[in-house]
């Protein structure tokens, strides 16, 4: 008799996020994600992935699509963010799962890059799933104006062949 591993919970697209289920995945902590010294006021998002186990939201991945410039050229990137698993099921995929389910979406949107800002310990994480880090800095707008921003910035090809064009990075809008 072979071992098997158990399946794969399913990933569902949300109608909804709410804080209330930010809080049933993460708990109640005025930091959720770690970001708060980073000062940055963020975007809610628009499509939601998640997962239940026994009727309670365990794990969850966001989507935005949000205006961006490159050196001199004006596009489009679908922001990822909001990536949060119970802190009891960690290292059980979870992340993988609602993080993927959000990219095959992303990949019909349109735009050809998928972007996210993350915490420096998080990388591996994201490069384990085909993200990359984008080395330089990257601007976003914020209520007092245009800043750097302090986190990781990582993206992904959401087409066959895309690469990350050169020149300098704006975030036309909040971070998501």
């Amino acid at each position: 008799m072979t071992d098997r591993l158990p399946p794969a919970p399913p990933v569902v697209r949300l109608t909804e996020y709410t804080k209330t289920d930010q809080i049933e995945i993460i708990g109640d902590s005025p930091d959720p994600f770690g970001v708060a010294d980073a000062g940055l006021t963020w975007l809610p998002k628009e499509d939601h992935f998640g997962i239940r186990q026994k009727g309670r939201l365990v794990a969850h991945a966001g989507l935005l699509r949000l205006p961006i410039l490159i050196g001199e050229v004006g596009t489009q990137v679908v922001g990822v963010g909001g990536v949060a698993v119970a802190p009891d099921l960690r290292g059980r995929g979870l992340a993988r799962l609602v993080v993927s389910a959000a990219v095959d979406h992303a990949r019909t949107m349109g735009p050809q890059h998928g972007l996210l800002f993350c915490r420096p310990p998080l990388v591996p994480l994201y490069q384990r799933l085909g993200w990359q880090t984008l080395e330089q800095d990257v601007h976003v707008e914020q209520p007092g104006g245009p800043v750097i921003v302090p986190l990781r910035t990582m993206w992904t090809p959401l087409c066959h062949g895309a690469n990350w064009p050169a020149g300098e990075v704006c975030l036309l809008s909040l971070p998501m």
